[in-house]
Order: C-alpha cells, then structure tokens, then sequence
C-alpha cells in the first residue's frame, strides 16, 4: 500500500455540521482551533501516564495503545472493564484532566444539544495503521444522562456508528483532523468502533490517529459539580 501524507485539513468552520440520527451530532473541524494546545496537553499526559496496550477479560491483547486522564481512567484486564482512580502501571492517580480538553469537551457538547456536560474522564486511544477497535458501548460509566465527546487527531478513520443493538446496521462515517463526534440521549448506548486505520503520515500528529473520548464516569469532579 502506498503510504500518503495528509496535510492539516483545511478551513473548517463551526457551522459543518453533520446529524448522524437522533442525538448524535459529528461536528467537522470543531477541534481545529485548539491543536496545538490539544496537543501540548497530551504530550504531559502520556509522559505521566504512558500508552500502553491492555487485556480483555478473554487474555487477548488490544491493538489500540491506551491511557487516561481525569479523576477516573478505564482500564481493561483479566478482572474485566471498569474505571480507576489510580494507573494500574504506576499505583500514582491519573494526570488531571487538562483544561482544554475539558473546554473543548464542553463548548462541542452544548453546539450539539447537550449543556452543562462536564467531563471528569478522558480516555486517549492511539491507533496505528492496522490498529482498530471492535463494536462497543460506552456503558461502564455511572450516568447515562451525560453524552460522549470524541475528538480525532491524526491520521482519518472509519468510524462505525451502530444501533443499540450489536447486529443493528452499522453506518461507516469518515471522521479527519480536528472533527468532534457528539453522541447522547436516546443515541447514548449506541454501538460504535473503528474500523483498521490505513497506513498514512498526518503533517501535525506523525503516522497514526489519536482518539480522545471524554465522558462524566462519576468521578470526584462530578459528584462535586451535582452530576
């Protein structure tokens, strides 16, 4: 396959909108102003808590690089999926979750409906080419009333956008640099996932895609906020 480099997609205004059903909004370029910030803030991350490759309960090992940030992380290993206050790796908390990521997280929840959203987790997926992530719910969280936020960086992908049900239709939707995928309500238990992302070199992120996904997991944070 012949690896492309993919330049910095261009003007994006906050009026590219793209309704993908009932609660679901993909906001297109939304995170473009804020890269470099986005980026800086992640670089502290993954210094304090490295990308690393977990285990599902079944022993198979993921092929999406992972860590977190915020007053609870998830985390998947032989004991099943959850959420932590403390890095399994290192014993110490999470790094707290940085200010932009949690303005951005915010100002995309309330364009796409959903006000007064305050994210107290984020978890930070990393794909290489090849790598890619399974349907899924986000369902270990405490508060379904609260939506997700996903921010992609980096190389584009295929995300699939299913029903509530695993075998429901999947729709394949191409997110790029600095789109924003907003998902809650009635859409808030969707399936979604990845398909495997194809070889390439973004400009600004280097030869892979970062994904981050920030949710209220009921975190100190939120309880201290009312959520």
């Amino acid at each position: 396959m012949t690896t492309m480099t993919h330049d910095l997609f261009g003007p994006a205004t906050l009026a590219e909108r793209e309704i993908l059903g009932e609660g679901a909004v993909l906001l297109r370029g939304w995170a473009l102003p804020a890269v470099q910030p986005l980026l800086h803030a992640l670089d502290e991350v993954t210094r304090a808590a490295p990308l690393r490759h977990m285990l599902t309960p079944r022993g198979f090992r993921m092929s999406v690089g992972m860590t977190n940030c915020g007053d609870l992380g998830w985390v998947a290993d032989r004991r099943g999926y959850r959420y932590t206050a403390h890095d399994p790796l290192s014993g110490r908390p999470w790094p707290r979750l940085p200010p932009t990521f949690r303005t951005l997280a915010t100002d995309a929840a309330a364009e796409a409906g959903f006000e007064a959203f305050f994210p107290d987790a984020c978890l930070v997926n990393r794909y290489l080419p090849g790598s890619k992530l399974s349907l899924h719910q986000d369902k270990n969280e405490r508060d379904f009333a609260q939506p997700i936020v996903s921010v992609s960086l980096g190389l584009p992908a295929i995300f699939l956008f299913g029903g509530l049900e695993r075998s429901d239709p999947t729709r394949r939707i191409r997110v790029a640099h600095g789109d924003v995928v907003v998902w809650g309500g009635s859409a808030r238990l969707r399936y979604h996932g990845v398909a495997p992302l194809e070889e390439g070199v973004h400009e600004a992120v280097g030869p892979f895609r970062v994904n981050l996904t920030l949710r209220c997991a009921g975190g100190a944070s939120s309880q201290a906020a009312g959520k």
